[in-house]
């Protein structure tokens, strides 16, 4: 246990650590999944595996070959450090899709492009956490993002990745090319909720004029925190306090029971949180 907290109290090290282990999850999918399947999963990977098809050159090398000049010539696009790690992850990557001893574990091709895309999301997941990524299209999406700021980085990115999908469907057959396209979805959706939670809690807003009665059972009964906001009715003008509380799903239907026994006429909305941390959830690290 104090070794884990000291590697975690080594930035640089945790964070090597992060980009080692993602890159063995991110490319456990191609030689399992994607590989063996034609899947291609945008970015430079995506084109190696078209060229794989094509011409049966090992993906991994393809990959690095590609992406390593695009690092090279937009390394002033981002800091030494992230340069750094980039660098270093792209090589491993590499080197991992193509020595990585695992066989293809399915014949279905539905079932390879939804745990492919799982397994590559959550590496390069990781990966981000130790602050670098793969390199590849991001980097190139970076730098016409500079030689043309009204363009968001984010719409060069889905470009580019459509020109992935464009070209599995001129190589390899629209079967393909959707196959690839439902990968990209749902690895870039593994992706966004890894980064930023996966949404288990509830925030409750609840407008009442119990305010105090409905907060104290709250307090007691739920054992959460509460907050009271200062709002004002646009039509009434009516000053009063609004009730904040997070909560876990779970709790949700024993808080609406408190509420609609101290005041069946309250208003209520609840929405998900992304990410919840602090005292009654997961520690803030």
């Amino acid at each position: 246990m104090k070794l884990l907290h000291r590697i975690k109290a080594n930035e640089p090290l945790f964070a090597w650590l992060n980009i080692i282990f993602g890159c063995f999850v991110a490319a456990a999918a191609y030689p399992m999944f994607l590989t063996p399947h034609n899947i291609a999963p945008g970015g430079l990977t995506g084109v190696a595996v078209i060229l794989n098809y094509l011409f049966h050159v090992p993906v991994g090398t393809t990959s690095l070959l590609l992406g390593v000049p695009l690092l090279i010539i937009g390394w002033r696009t981002v800091s030494a450090q992230f340069a750094l790690r980039t660098l270093g992850a792209t090589a491993i990557f590499s080197v991992l899709i193509d020595i990585l001893p695992f066989p293809n574990i399915t014949d279905d091709y539905l079932m390879a492009t939804i745990f492919g895309a799982i397994l590559l999301g959550a590496g390069l997941a990781i990966i981000m956490t130790g602050n670098a990524t793969t390199g590849g299209t991001d980097m190139l999406a970076e730098m016409l993002h500079r030689r043309f700021p009204s363009i968001r980085v984010g719409v060069i990115l889905a470009t580019l990745d459509g020109c992935v999908v464009l070209g599995a469907w001129f190589s390899m057959g629209a079967k393909a090319a959707l196959y690839a396209l439902c990968n990209i979805y749902i690895c870039t959706r593994v992706i966004d909720k890894m980064l930023s939670g996966w949404g288990s809690a509830k925030a409750c807003y609840i407008t009442t004029d119990y305010t105090d009665a409905i907060t104290q059972r709250i307090m007691s009964e739920l054992n959460r925190g509460v907050t009271h906001l200062e709002a004002t009715g646009a039509y009434s003008g009516q000053r009063r306090r609004m009730i904040l509380c997070v909560a876990s799903g779970r709790e949700i239907p024993r808080l609406k029971r408190i509420i609609k026994e101290e005041d069946p006429k309250a208003f209520i909305f609840i929405t998900d949180t992304h990410e919840t941390l602090g005292e009654g959830f997961a520690q803030l690290k």
